[in-house]
């Protein structure tokens, strides 16, 4: 049995959560122009592994120096694909990567961050992002009010262990429950000051909402986004960066204004996952 801390099927059935929330979205302010003292370029392009997973199970590092000559330069993590942290540490300065942030579900207890968060330490990451949570933390106020209070305690524990720490949205977050949504507990009922924000944008256009707005209403909470594109409703299928309809470049520019750090390409499901990460990154490229 592996005893890799990050299991491989831990995420496998998030793409089931996608059914029934689309719907028209229009942005029409996304043209607008860019903000005072932004960047004119990306200048950095990340990565969340999930994307390559598939490929990572086949040829570990044949992958990352495929992702790494396709212009990544910073890694998420989600799982160690039973390999120590050193083998990544060594792997990672070979191709001149880094890997700020990782995806970590929330474990059975609040004592349980002390081994996640030495990990964190050992791969050289800033940030501990939750990425999903089950049904036991929605379906109500309460449950997600739960959440709310797990999130408090787990990011006052990051502080005290040095790291940043953050929630991943998909779009139940956003479904609405006794009169407000999940998302608008998570957000208001957090310190704003230490529980942060990973906005995927993909999702956040797949639930109906307006990701601009959202970066507007929590600046500098927003810390870092996944970057995936959305085809045209109703499916809003998901896309390689730059063959949808969401206007990145706005919202990057918008979002680095307003406190944005990284940005992680991603595709839950990709035909060829080497592809998606190329073009993806060619895309970003010209934001």
């Amino acid at each position: 049995m592996s005893t890799d801390p990050y299991p491989l099927s831990r995420r496998e059935t998030l793409h089931r959560l996608a059914g029934g929330l689309a719907g028209s979205l229009l942005l029409p302010h996304l043209a607008s122009a860019r903000p005072t003292g932004a960047s004119p370029r990306i200048e950095r392009i990340g990565l969340q592994l999930y994307t390559v997973r598939a490929a990572l199970a086949k040829d570990l590092e044949g992958t990352v120096a495929a992702i790494a000559k396709a212009g990544i330069t910073e890694l998420e993590f989600f799982n160690l694909f039973g390999k120590p942290v050193s083998f990544w540490t060594t792997l990672m300065a070979r191709h001149g990567l880094t890997a700020p942030a990782a995806h970590e579900g929330l474990p059975e207890a609040d004592d349980g961050w002390g081994p996640i968060f030495d990990r964190a330490h050992g791969l050289g990451h800033r940030w501990v992002i939750v990425p999903w949570v089950g049904e036991g933390y929605r379906g109500s106020r309460a449950a997600w009010q739960r959440l709310a209070a797990r999130l408090n305690r787990g990011a006052e524990r990051a502080k005290a262990a040095g790291l940043g720490f953050g929630y991943h949205n998909h779009d139940f977050e956003f479904t609405p429950v006794d009169g407000t949504t999940g998302y608008e507990i998570l957000t208001t009922e957090t310190d704003p000051a230490l529980m942060k924000l990973e906005l995927d944008l993909y999702w956040a256009v797949k639930a109906e909402q307006d990701p601009m707005a959202i970066l507007r209403r929590w600046p500098g909470r927003v810390i870092s986004c996944h970057v995936k594109d959305a085809g045209p409703a109703p499916a809003r299928e998901m896309r390689d960066v730059g063959k949808g309809t969401i206007d990145f470049r706005a919202l990057l520019m918008a979002g680095r204004a307003a406190g944005l750090t990284h940005w992680f390409i991603e595709h839950d499901n990709p035909t060829d996952p080497i592809a998606t990460v190329t073009a993806s990154a060619a895309a970003m490229r010209g934001f």
